[in-house]
């Protein structure tokens, strides 16, 4: 937010321009404000003649030009209860719009801006986040249409590492976010000077302003959100390997902040390929670990339902296979009267049945079942746990002659085993 040293200043800000430049060493961020004065057709540049005043809502570090501090800017924000945590010159330049070849080299204005960072320590709410007031000398040249001030920063918070995952770091690099503001006087810092200096605001004039960012070194550069949605992206014209990030500034908001927010990574070479190669190395995994983990899976769950028998019943509940055929149900079957027909209807049509080429005539039928019963040991509930499996294979053979039962075999073979599926 620019200040005027009179109150209620009859010129305004236009073009303003704030543009941060973002490489991948990610550490003090080059700001620079490039701007120019609308002075009314009824003013001269003599009639307006006084500094101009910034406030800027961070600290500032490196970038600055040799000079001694101006010590009435400490003074004026220690007499409000401040403490000064930096001070010195920032590099001012003039540049013209119309000059071509060596004559539009920026014009170094001598002395630069004299600046103060400063906190507010104690207080009900604590330290405060730093801030800077700039004091820009009144120079001929602001005063110039055909001229753009331009103020040099070094910021070394404006880029802030996102908080994320240790897997995102690894496979898609660090993020960060990079918020550029004007008229962002909201910090508890800077509030105070702003309400005290209000009737000094230098508005907005109505004239193309914006905030941008430049990202270099674009083929490293990943870009996942931007704010607000009506800034735009595009390559830059003049720079090699940047994309520019912009958003007007609305002349009508008044004094109400406007803030573009970028959120962006830089990756590496290798990091460019992390999707390919998280889904490949799964893949592999997934092989390796896919036979171990069923085998394992196999033998743990064998186990398992070998010892423990889950059944809401006092009596084992016995475990059934094939076609068990009672000995009520083979009592019933009478050699030479019993039919085939009667046959299965009594035991069933899950069997297997032989016939032998030299005599069609006859046929075997071939009942094999099989019985499991739990021999629990201690009960709790439904959950039991099993001692031993108890077996029985049975195996019925019914001799048929023009379908009709000449003889029948059964075989019953009983085992103890410790896993039901063993045998």
């Amino acid at each position: 937010m620019f200040l005027a040293t009179r109150s209620h200043p009859d010129f305004a800000i236009g073009p303003l321009f704030v543009r941060a430049t973002v490489t991948p060493a990610l550490g003090t961020t080059a700001v620079d404000v490039l701007w120019s004065l609308v002075i009314p057709p009824t003013k001269s540049g003599a009639d307006i003649e006084q500094d101009l005043f910034l406030l800027w809502p961070d600290e500032v570090d490196e970038l600055t030009v040799r000079g001694t501090p101006d010590p009435e800017l400490a003074r004026y924000v220690e007499a409000r209860g401040y403490s000064v945590i930096g001070d010195g010159r920032l590099p001012l330049h003039a540049q013209s719009l119309y000059r071509m070849g060596r004559e539009a080299a920026p014009q170094p204005i001598p002395g630069g801006a004299p600046f103060v960072s400063f906190v507010r320590q104690g207080g009900p709410l604590g330290l405060t986040s730093p801030a800077t007031y700039v004091r820009i000398p009144w120079t001929p040249l602001l005063a110039n249409r055909t001229w753009l001030m331009r103020l040099g920063m070094g910021l070394p918070r404006l880029v802030r590492p996102r908080p994320a995952t240790w897997v995102e770091n690894v496979f898609w690099g660090p993020r960060y976010t990079i918020s550029l503001t004007f008229n962002d006087v909201r910090g508890r810092a800077l509030f105070p000077l702003y309400l005290e200096n209000r009737d000094r605001v230098v508005r907005l004039a109505d004239e193309p302003s914006q905030l941008l960012i430049n990202f270099t070194h674009t083929e490293h550069l990943k870009i996942q959100d931007v704010f607000p949605g009506t800034a735009t992206r595009r390559m830059s014209e003049v720079l090699e390997s940047t994309q520019v990030v912009s958003a007007f500034l609305e002349h009508a908001q008044g004094a109400t902040p406007q803030v573009l927010t970028v959120q962006f990574g830089y990756f590496t070479g290798w990091q460019s390929w992390a999707p390919v190669l998280f889904a490949a190395l799964f893949f592999v995994l997934g092989n390796l670990a896919g036979p171990l983990l069923t085998m394992l899976v196999k033998r743990v769950g064998g186990k398992l339902s070998g010892r423990i028998h889950i059944s809401p019943r006092s009596v084992p509940v016995e475990r059934q296979t094939g076609t068990v055929v009672s000995r009520e149900t083979l009592a019933r079957i009478a050699p030479g009267s019993t039919t085939y027909e009667e046959v299965i209807r009594l035991c069933g049509a899950d069997h297997e049945e032989h016939e032998q080429p030299l005599a069609p005539d006859r046929r075997l039928l071939v009942y094999r079942g099989r019985k499991v019963v739990p021999q629990r040991r201690r009960r709790f509930g439904w959950l039991s746990t099993v001692s031993r499996w108890d077996v029985e294979h049975h195996e019925v053979e019914i001799t048929l002659e023009r379908n009709v039962v000449q003889d029948v075999q059964a075989r019953v073979r009983r085992t103890h085993l410790a896993q039901p599926g063993a045998a």
